[in-house]
């Protein structure tokens, strides 16, 4: 074996401590990800591409699940003719906290911010707002109510109207209470939960405590509409609870339907027995990321499956053959030996979705900063190939490109709460209404509810996505320890004038104290490297100033070591710290 030499060593370990070199992702051409996609799209069987020819399905883009399942970590991709549409991950270990159904105990009550909290048997108790535990609260302006199943207890609960001030007398600290979290612990907040609980199945949502029947508002057909009304109304649906028919359901027939309510009740029954044990505890949990996948993507939409764990396809293979099993044949095992998301481009698509600046296909860019309190997204021109770089066209093309791209950002960083998108100024109305427009279309098939504003006549347009847990950036990057978070570290400059400032302020101390008139004072500061060599050449005058002015002799130790905002000023015959 052959060893190294001093000097490849020594060059090593400084590679070592210095922080890696950031590598330029360079973004792969949409037309070459569309043009791979559509050769794995001619190799569908031969059976999927007659069918769609003879139910008259228009040519759609050819969509692909990717799930790369290792130890650690199961992480899954959503492709649409070979771009990166979706992408979730779940690590080992983590509590699948959001939809998680918990027996709990009122704790506190907090008049002043209107809310409860609740002991789940979880190290945080959980948030319970007013609005959460009030009927009402399940009014969605995305489901549209046909049929009221109410028992006579909630006809009788919703005629009496109970208002926000009645919450602290129904509900008082000790009561025994069933919540369902809405959104995971974030930093050092509690989870926030709600009383109004949704029991999600493939083509229906059970709600055990409701009494109201719907249809997502998404199915826009009234004849479609029409044909679910009907299926609504022969479904044997248990008195005082309700469900809502999900997206999926467009198109299916009756028996799909009873299957799915089937394995609902089957699940609400064992939260019910779970409850009667009367103390704080886990009644029911989401299942993991491979069989929320099946459930909730694995629709007629999706053209293939691959999945690169063998025990992980057969475990999707069983759960399809309950919910779905003519999508047997869409479940692929990838057995080939480079990883799967690089096979497939996903890998790069990834690095790429968590740098700051994202480039747009025409040359333009968007740059992306989460903050604390919100995220901002500012449009840049770039080098932008429009048809005319000094016109209206080239503006508006721009914007529009921007508005999508800034959208499949917002869904796969997992982007929630307050985001203001600075657009390129636009005079035209016409201009900005089609950009806003542009946005509504690329949010609306995002799960996560969001709240689009026009954009304003500085080219500002607000919005606000539902933050059901942290962005994907804060599981996989963590706050700069060096730096604090802050992203910047003081200057050179800076870190000179401070050190200087000190200095005197040491100096005069000391002369005031312990050294006698005429008497020098022997001084040494520890340093960065970086600070030194600035007082030692821009800064020497200063310094031999200081040292004449006030009778000091200074001598410097400088670390790499030592972190580049601090510096320590010490007594040289002692060795103690000077303040």
């Amino acid at each position: 074996m052959k060893s190294s030499s001093p000097t490849e060593k020594n060059s090593l370990d400084h590679e070592l401590r210095s922080p890696p070199k950031e590598e330029v992702i360079e973004s792969i051409p949409r037309d070459q990800l569309k043009k791979e996609s559509s050769a794995r799209a001619k190799k569908r069987p031969i059976l999927q591409k007659i069918v769609r020819v003879l139910s008259g399905q228009k040519e759609r883009p050819y969509r692909e699940l990717i799930i790369n399942a290792e130890p650690l970590e199961t992480r899954v991709a959503l492709l649409v003719d070979g771009v990166l549409e979706k992408f979730e991950v779940e690590r080992s270990g983590e509590k699948r906290m959001v939809g998680a159904v918990f027996a709990g105990k009122i704790q506190n009550l907090e008049p002043g911010l209107k809310a409860a909290f609740v002991d789940i048997g979880q190290p945080k108790n959980a948030f319970l707002h007013y609005w959460d535990i009030l009927p009402a609260a399940n009014d969605d302006k995305a489901i549209e109510i046909v049929r009221q199943n109410e028992s006579a207890e909630q006809k009788k609960r919703r005629s009496q109207k109970p208002t926000l001030k009645d919450i602290p007398k129904l509900y008082p600290i000790g009561t025994n209470i069933v919540v369902q979290i809405t959104k995971s612990q974030i930093g050092t907040k509690g989870p926030r939960t709600t009383t109004n609980l949704a029991l999600p199945g493939r083509f229906l949502v059970l709600m055990p405590f409701s009494g109201q029947c719907g249809i997502s508002r998404k199915i826009e057909s009234k004849s479609e509409r029409d044909r679910l009304k009907a299926i609504l109304a022969k479904l044997t649906i248990p008195e005082g609870m309700g469900i809502i028919i999900r997206t999926a359901g467009e198109g299916k027939k009756l028996r799909y339907f009873v299957r799915d309510l089937h394995m609902l009740l089957k699940k609400w029954q064992k939260i019910e027995e779970g409850m009667k044990a009367g103390k704080p505890a886990l009644l029911y949990q989401e299942p993991d990321i491979i069989e929320r996948t099946v459930r909730d993507f694995l629709t007629e939409d999706i053209d293939r499956v691959l999945v690169d764990s063998e025990d992980r396809h057969s475990a999707i293979l069983e759960n399809i053959s309950e919910v779905s099993p003519r999508s047997r044949k869409k479940i692929v095992h990838f057995k080939d030996d480079i990883p799967i998301f690089e096979r497939f481009n996903i890998e790069r698509q990834i690095e790429q979705t968590f740098q700051r600046t994202v480039p747009l296909p025409s040359g333009g860019e968007i740059v992306i900063d989460e903050t604390e309190a919100l995220v901002a997204i500012d449009v840049n021109t770039g080098s932008h190939k429009g048809k005319d770089k000094g016109g209206k066209d080239f503006i508006v093309n721009a914007n529009l490109e921007a508005a999508s791209e800034a959208a499949r950002q917002i869904r796969l960083r997992n982007i929630g709460g307050l985001i203001i998108l600075d657009f390129i100024d636009m005079k035209n109305k016409r201009d900005r209404k089609a950009v806003f427009d542009r946005m509504r279309k690329e949010m609306a098939s995002d799960k996560a509810k969001s709240h689009v504003l026009p954009i304003s006549q500085l080219g500002i347009m607000q919005m606000t996505r539902q933050r059901h847990a942290e962005s994907h950036a804060s599981g996989i990057y963590t706050g700069c320890p060096y730096c604090s978070g802050r992203g910047i570290v003081k200057s050179a400059r800076t870190m000179s004038v401070e050190i200087q400032r000190k200095l005197v302020s040491v100096i005069r101390h000391q002369r005031n104290t312990t050294h006698k008139r005429g008497e020098t004072i022997e001084i040494t500061i520890l340093l960065h490297p970086t600070n030194l060599d600035r007082l030692r050449h821009e800064d020497e005058e200063h310094l031999i100033d200081i040292e004449q002015a006030y009778n000091v002799s200074l001598s410097f130790k400088s670390d790499y070591s030592y972190h580049v905002e601090n510096f320590r000023i010490l007594d040289t015959a002692t060795g103690q710290e000077l303040r």
